[in-house]
């Protein structure tokens, strides 16, 4: 009898703390949202729903990203009023320039039947800061190495391949990478990325070039004469790599 008291005591405490959990889980999108600025204040919290999460899903971000709050908690532990996280701010002057830039559109005479709406998605296409796949691969390299921006290049073209959202079949994007490391000091770094570039579009004589010019950068002649011929072989053309071979004693 004392055990049967005991296990249904526990049951007890284990509906009750689970009812506790759910009860602090729970959060609904509030009558009178607090504290905003550049949306209309009156709004309601299910006028305003369909437009912060409209933000999201254009950003690619959850709620933590502009709010105060740990990402995977419940959205009853956020602070949504705060504007202790500088994203907030952010987000609102990029409100303020969104209206700035459709208002002198409507100055425009359409060159369509419709006249051209920008909206964050427009930019961000899913991307917290809308840069270009060289700016993100460039920036990655100076904060955290070769390493990071080629993994980071292999992660973004998971994420977003045939997405439009970046190019992944132009041949630049890595080129221009690699001249970046190379302008950097990094020739090692750069004939890296010449070399993945040369993989990816292996018919192009420009991307054999630049390997070819990473190669002489780092003193290695033997490499770069085999890959300006490389360059030749496909190119017969090619004055640079030509003229490269001539000044090299070929």
């Amino acid at each position: 009898m004392r055990r049967k008291m005991i296990i249904l005591f526990g049951l007890a405490v284990l509906i009750q703390w689970i009812a506790d959990a759910q009860a602090q889980d729970q959060w609904s999108w509030p009558e009178k949202p607090q504290n905003l600025q550049i949306l209309p204040n009156d709004w309601p919290g299910s006028r305003l729903a369909p437009v912060m999460q409209g933000f999201s899903r254009a950003l690619g971000v959850r709620c933590s990203y502009c709010h105060v709050g740990e990402e995977n908690q419940p959205l009853s532990t956020y602070d949504f009023a705060s504007d202790a996280n500088p994203n907030k701010e952010r987000a609102r002057e990029m409100l303020n320039m969104l209206g700035s830039i459709n208002d002198h559109l409507k100055k425009i005479d359409p060159s369509g039947p419709k006249r051209v709406n920008m909206w964050c998605h427009t930019c961000h296409n899913g991307r917290p800061r809308p840069l270009t796949l060289e700016e993100v691969l460039v920036e990655t390299y100076q904060l955290q190495g070769l390493d990071a921006a080629l993994n980071h290049f292999d992660q973004l073209k998971e994420k977003f391949y045939g997405r439009g959202v970046y190019d992944f079949e132009n041949e630049n994007t890595l080129n221009s990478f690699g001249y970046s490391v190379l302008n950097n000091g990094d020739a090692a770094g750069a004939i890296r990325v010449f070399k993945m570039n040369t993989e990816k579009f292996p018919k192009s004589a420009n991307v054999w070039d630049s390997l070819a010019e990473g190669y002489l950068e780092a003193g290695d002649k033997d490499n770069a004469i085999k890959y300006y011929k490389k360059v030749i072989e496909i190119d017969p053309n090619s004055q640079n790599a030509k003229e490269a071979l001539k000044k090299l004693g070929q």
